[in-house]
This record gives structure tokens, sequence and C-alpha cells, in this order.
């Protein structure tokens, strides 16, 4: 049995997807993307996009119930993988004790021109 969960505090979906499926106590997000979730838009810059996209992704797991300390894997995608290094400081900033499993990779180009981009795998 899987429950499709939907964020009212994220932003919508750019397409045919939902926020996050919950599996039995897994869940299984979307990738964020950095939108502000009252405009739809992109905040300037690879570093305010990591925060926003963070908080989408918090604003998700809070809808499953769930936290960022429930966490267990990770995927980043950035559009330049020379910000590898700010963006670890941002990520450290969320996932603070034991971090989760994360793989980071360049992707050639990210939805809407973003920057940054997260998805997750939880465990409650």
């Amino acid at each position: 049995m899987n429950k499709t969960i939907t964020a009212q505090n994220a932003p919508a979906a750019v397409g045919p997807y939902c926020h996050a499926k919950l599996a039995g106590d897994t869940l299984y997000t979307s990738g964020q993307l950095g939108l502000i979730p009252a405009t739809g838009e992109l905040p300037e810059g690879v570093e305010a996009q990591a925060v926003q996209a963070l908080e989408n992704l918090k604003a998700v797991l809070n809808a499953a119930g769930m936290e960022l300390s429930d966490v267990v894997k990770t995927t980043v995608f950035l559009a330049d993988i020379n910000d590898f290094a700010a963006i670890n400081a941002i990520y450290a900033n969320y996932f603070t004790g034991e971090a989760p499993a994360r793989s980071c990779v360049q992707a050639a180009a990210l939805p809407k021109g973003g920057l940054f981009e997260i998805e997750a795998v939880a465990v409650k």
C-alpha cells in the first residue's frame, strides 16, 4: 500500500508527479528545487536556492509526519559541481548529527534553470 503526499507549504509540482510517496514506513520524495512556494520563482544564486530547496524538502517531510532526522539517503543535483563546497556548508546546517547517505552529481540542466535540486528517502 502506498499513499500520495502533497505538502501545502511546498511549491506545486512542475510536471506530472507528486511531492512524495509513502510506502509503508518509507517515504520517497520527488526532487525539490529551490522554488519559492508563494511565487513559483527561483531565488538568485545557488546558496539561496539550496536553502529554499531544503526548506521545501522539510515541508514535504512534515506533510508525511517526518523530519530531516528521518532521512536515510539524499541525492543532490548541481548545475555546477564547483558549487560543491558552498552546498556542503548549507547542507550541514540542515543535516546535523548523523548525516544521511548522499550522492551529489552535476546535472546537464535542471528544471526551470535551477542550480540545486535534492531528493530524499526517509524512514519513520
